[in-house]
């Protein structure tokens, strides 16, 4: 029986950076993965789906330099090239993770874990037991239970990523950020994207504001959105909803994820009171004492970079330490689509239930000098505040980059600043982030081009 401080249940990103941190402090740590190192995200999640959004983010640049007066002819998808790009990316990070385990000592394990309550965990042939254990075993596809579903060809988020042929016609059930993504990344290289939802709008998840200038960019795209759709059933090629057909050769169902239980279950860990993600204290510390649980497995954010701020954390007080616990209003939220959507903290209707006197201040980009030039004007950036203190309470940007450009906001936030030193940044001209302090400083009736 090999022993170790540490064993890590999940290598994707609330298993291998917590593994790594642990390491640091000097802990001997072995990690236990079923399938691929850097599990969902990287694999058929977060990093495929960017690799295909910046093709067809090039597909538009190209469409928006002829419109410019830069000719250059009949654009050609050649699919299958664009997939092994992608699967490039993925290898080359999957190496990186794998280079890191193994420079931090880490002892890397490949199969399916059981775990038993004096924590012993076993793995094929091998034998393991550790004084701590973090489950970050994340999630998989929901499938909802739909008339016909089962007896055709779907794919789910876990195998969209397996495509061999550009599709003709996408039909993605859901119309959540994964769906919106993949119909952003699918339609500028030449496929008919239809997205069904059967709440009332897509993106229900991000701001009302937001939403309204992505749906925008979905007509231009031409991809058609319904919602409020009552799913009747699913045949070999069609979709029957109570009003109209919707045919399609690939049809991808990406109807959120649910968690990967079965080791807590295993380990009879108490689990929250709606009975479907695991309970944890502010520590991520489990019913049972030196196991800890992370990401998907916990609810919340299901965030790649959420799941590694909470393994940190857990890893931490494993070390005897008493971190400072997450701050939820401090993890950054993120849509790929083009233009992108931003955002953390808390919105308008959340900070007016809590605060007596929020104020919102929006600054559209179409007045902004670099944004004009790079025809990049659709977006906006919103912050709110407290009226009293000045206090950051939440922020949306949506623009070109705005997933880079909100970590400006978040970091001021974090370092417990106002909205009045946000206003007394000096900003590089022309930049898209001067719409940041033209906002800060709209809030004191100061903003000059605003």
């Amino acid at each position: 029986m090999k022993e170790f401080d540490l064993i890590v249940i999940g290598a994707g990103p609330g298993g291998y950076v917590p593994a790594i941190r642990a390491a640091q402090l000097g802990k001997k740590v072995a990690i236990v993965e079923r399938k691929k190192l850097g599990g969902t995200c990287l694999n058929v999640g977060c990093v495929p789906s960017k690799a295909l959004l910046k093709h067809s983010e090039l597909v538009e640049e190209i469409q928006k330099a002829n419109s410019w007066g830069i000719h250059t002819g009949e654009v050609s998808i050649d699919f299958q090239k664009l997939m092994k790009r992608k699967d490039q990316v993925v290898r080359t990070l999957a190496g990186g993770v794998e280079h890191l385990l193994n420079k931090n000592n880490i002892e890397i394990f490949q199969g399916e874990a059981s775990v038993t309550g004096d924590l012993i965990v076993t793995v094929g042939a091998e034998t393991l037991r550790g004084k701590d254990l973090l489950l970050a075993t994340g999630s998989r596809p929901f499938i909802p239970p739909i008339k016909g579903l089962h007896q055709v060809n779907y794919l789910t988020t876990d195998t969209f990523f397996d495509l061999k042929e550009l599709p003709k016609q996408l039909v993605i059930i859901g119309g959540g950020v994964i769906s919106v993504e993949l119909a952003f990344a699918m339609a500028p290289l030449g496929t008919n994207v239809t997205i069904i939802e059967v709440a009332p709008d897509i993106l229900l998840t991000e701001d009302e504001d937001a939403r309204k200038v992505i749906k925008k960019h979905l007509k231009k795209k031409k991809i058609k959105a319904i919602t409020l759709a009552e799913i009747q059933e699913v045949t070999d090629g069609k979709v029957l909803l109570t009003d109209q057909e919707i045919s399609f050769d690939t049809l991808l169902v990406a109807t959120g994820r649910q968690p990967n239980l079965e080791v807590a279950t295993d380990l009879n860990l108490k689990l929250d009171s709606a009975n479907k993600f695991v309970e944890v204290n502010e520590f991520y510390e489990t019913s049972k004492k030196h196991v800890y649980a992370v990401g998907d497995l916990i609810g919340g954010y299901q965030l790649a970079h959420a799941a590694s701020a909470e393994g940190l954390v857990a890893v931490h007080r494993m070390n005897g330490e008493t971190p400072q616990p997450l701050n939820q209003t401090e993890i950054p939220r993120c849509v790929y689509t083009h233009p992108e959507i931003a955002s953390f903290g808390l919105s308008e209707d959340q900070a007016r239930k809590s605060y007596a006197d929020v104020k919102v201040t929006v600054t559209p980009l179409a007045g902004n000098a670099k944004a004009i030039a790079e025809g990049e004007t659709d977006g906006f950036v919103k912050i709110i505040s407290d009226q009293r203190y000045q206090e950051i309470l939440g922020a949306v940007i949506v623009g070109a980059k705005a997933t880079e450009l909100i970590g400006e906001i978040l970091a001021v936030k974090h370092a417990e600043g106002t909205m009045s030193e946000l206003a007394s940044l000096v900003h590089a001209h022309p930049a898209i982030s001067e719409a940041i302090g033209e906002n800060a400083n709209a809030l004191y009736k100061q903003a000059i081009h605003a």
